[in-house]
């Protein structure tokens, strides 16, 4: 299916084909936001989803919103650490919306207008490295300390993350990066959400009605070139007793909160292989139907966040991670996607992606570290993780 980001590289834009400042493309919809109607902080704590989906049903509701197919439609971005600030949410004055073949309209009251942005420009200037919170070396002494932190069972398994830092005399089009990840990662969910552009390959939760998906990524290796090279390094990742760990824990993660509101949920017995185009990922998917209706809010507040970006136990990895990464990951692993009057909607977990903030960008990559991590290794993953954002950069 030709997206409508793909279209807009065609040639100049007609009123339909202008540049949106809010974007999800994900396999089943597609998603174009122009212009702000309303913005919402939901704040910190463990009520934001809760106030997020006041906020915006009580601005809804005050609203006449029209449309010729489902909505309205919501964009979220939730900050990691439920106790920072930096979430945001947003309602477009105008949603273009694509599924397959069809497309409609979603206005939030107002008259349609598709020329507030311009056209992304060639960038002028290449991007230059800036440093990071952590340099390499002292990273890996933070690896070293969570790895002690696991033998003496303080945790089963954490998540430490690195940024990267850039810096260019031009600013950075989160349009133009949006555009070359989602041609990179066409299976991924990419998003653009108030500077937050990533191409994401896990989804934490989408419903539609009673059913709901999720799909679990832990457990990770490079891609090779050469196909039989490739067939080995997954059959690798698949037999390895140290990823099967890190992959079982952010599982169960999942499990057990969807379990406890499924009447049915369905897992494969064993972790499948995702291949992507630079990283090959074990992966489990769960499918279910809810035990009664829910807001996708609150599945998202009880799931987030899982053992695959955090840790196991929650409480404790969460404070592991505070002490030992030394940054805000501010959005970085946190939940993001859309959401609509139904409570029906999808979110990912906000990997491989970048903060934009003018001629300024920050990456994230993380490591999943439990029995038998290696912290060498886990530097290696990082870096290659990082690649994937830095070449979209470039």
């Amino acid at each position: 299916m030709t997206t409508r980001i793909e279209q807009l590289l065609d040639g100049p834009p007609d009123p339909l084909f202008s540049w949106p400042e809010t974007v999800w493309i994900s396999p089943l919809i597609e998603l174009y936001g122009f212009g702000v109607a309303a913005r919402f902080d939901p704040g910190a704590g463990s009520s934001r989803y809760e106030t997020a989906r006041r906020l915006v049903g009580e601005w809804w509701g005050e609203r006449m919103v029209i449309g010729d197919g489902p909505g309205p439609f919501a964009f979220a971005s939730f900050t990691f650490d439920p106790h920072a600030s930096g979430s945001v949410v947003i309602v477009p004055e105008t949603v273009l919306a694509r599924t397959g073949s069809d497309a409609w309209l979603v206005l939030n009251g107002q008259a349609p207008d598709f020329h507030g942005a311009t056209e992304p420009e060639a960038h002028p200037d290449r991007a230059r490295f800036a440093g990071s919170s952590l340099p390499d070396h002292l990273w890996m002494e933070a690896v070293v300390e969570a790895l002690d932190a696991i033998e003496a069972g303080v945790v089963e398994k954490v998540v430490l993350a690195r940024d990267h830092a850039l810096w260019s005399k031009q600013p950075f089009d989160p349009r133009r990066t949006l555009i070359r990840l989602h041609q990179q990662f066409p299976e991924c969910f990419t998003f653009l959400i108030e500077g937050l552009v990533g191409a994401s390959p896990e989804l934490l939760v989408g419903k539609e009605g009673l059913e709901v998906t999720s799909q679990v990524l832990a457990g990770s290796s490079r891609r090779a070139a050469d196909p039989l090279e490739d067939e080995t390094l997954g059959k690798e990742l698949q037999t390895s007793a140290k990823n099967q760990l890190e992959h079982g824990l952010a599982a169960s993660s999942v499990g057990r909160v969807l379990g406890e509101v499924c009447r049915y949920l369905k897992r494969p017995g064993a972790p499948e292989l995702l291949k992507l185009a630079n990283v090959q990922h074990l992966a489990t998917r769960f499918e279910g139907t809810l035990d009664q209706p829910r807001h996708i809010l609150d599945l998202v507040g009880a799931l987030h966040p899982t053992a695959a970006v955090g840790g196991t136990p929650t409480e404790a990895a969460v404070g592991l991670i505070r002490r030992l990464e030394k940054m805000d990951r501010v959005r970085y692993a946190g939940p993001v996607g859309y959401f609509d009057g139904n409570g029906d909607g999808a979110f990912a977990i906000a990997l491989r992606c970048a903060e934009l903030a003018g001629a300024r960008a920050r990456l994230f990559a993380g490591s999943g570290l439990v029995t038998g991590s290696v912290p060498e290794d886990e530097l290696e993953e990082t870096r290659l993780k990082l690649r994937a954002m830095l070449s979209a950069l470039e």
